[in-house]
């Protein structure tokens, strides 16, 4: 599904990805650890598509197809989604009204007409459910006033309604309680297919709990150094980075 090959890239002159490899296949969970600054939500932002940031090198296919030159909309057409570290805010637009906008954008794009809004009505309340939304929260500003629980609850809510092909999930666990990190996580579960994949970027190994990933990779200075399953983010738990980096430094 998603195949990056020495991938190098960076913001303003300033080099963060220094040749990133890494496959993701269908029914897949991966996560990516690493230290602030290792370069994790870089890598997050350039299949993404982020303006912001310049590749230099390498390739990053999705389901076969090229994304270099690719803007965001159309990635995001294409079935990729970008759980934000930090969601804006957008007053006046309501939480449905941006979730069916974005879902009759994608259909658009497909060659399709906007969803019926009975079908549509039918989704939302089913989507909500699964992730124990209130009606009143869909009829909130986007993000306006939000917790930091509710705003990645949102976020999750938002890739259950678009059901993209591949889900980035960018830190999502940060600033969470015990209680709205099971809930996101029970819905990223169900959420979970053999036609789908996950990429989840995390700091800490408690989020990993409950979403068990099949692949844990750890990024270091710009590049992955390391690759397990579920016992090296235990590891990392226990030790904390610096065994990983002097393994790099040796």
């Amino acid at each position: 599904m998603l195949k990056i090959q020495n991938l190098h890239a960076g913001v303003e002159n300033k080099k963060i990805l220094k040749g990133i490899n890494l496959e993701v296949k269908p029914g897949e969970v991966h996560a990516i650890m690493g230290p602030n600054g290792s370069g994790k939500s870089t890598l997050a932002s350039v299949i993404a598509g982020k303006e912001d940031f310049e590749v230099t090198r390498g390739k990053i296919l999705f389901q076969g197809e090229d994304l270099d030159d690719m803007a965001p909309e159309d990635r995001a057409h294409l079935g990729i989604f970008l759980s934000f570290q930090y969601p804006v805010e957008i007053p006046g637009v309501s939480v449905t009204n941006f979730v069916k906008t974005s879902i009759n954008e994608t259909r658009k794009a497909q060659g399709l007409g906007d969803m019926p809004a009975n079908q549509m009505l039918k989704l939302i309340r089913e989507k909500a459910a699964l992730l124990e939304i209130d009606r009143k929260f869909l009829s909130r500003s986007l993000n306006e006033g939000f917790s930091g629980g509710e705003k990645k609850r949102n976020e999750i809510f938002q890739m259950a309604m678009l059901e993209p092909k591949l889900a980035i999930l960018d830190e999502t666990d940060s600033g969470l309680d015990i209680d709205a990190l099971r809930v996101v996580a029970n819905g990223v579960n169900r959420l979970k297919s053999e036609d789908n994949a996950f990429v989840v970027i995390t700091h800490y190994q408690r989020l990993l709990d409950y979403i068990v990933p099949d692949f844990v990779h750890v990024i270091h200075d710009g590049k992955i150094v390391k690759s397990g399953d579920k016992e090296l983010a235990l590891e990392l738990e226990e030790k904390g980075y610096d065994w990983i980096k002097q393994e790099t430094v040796v």
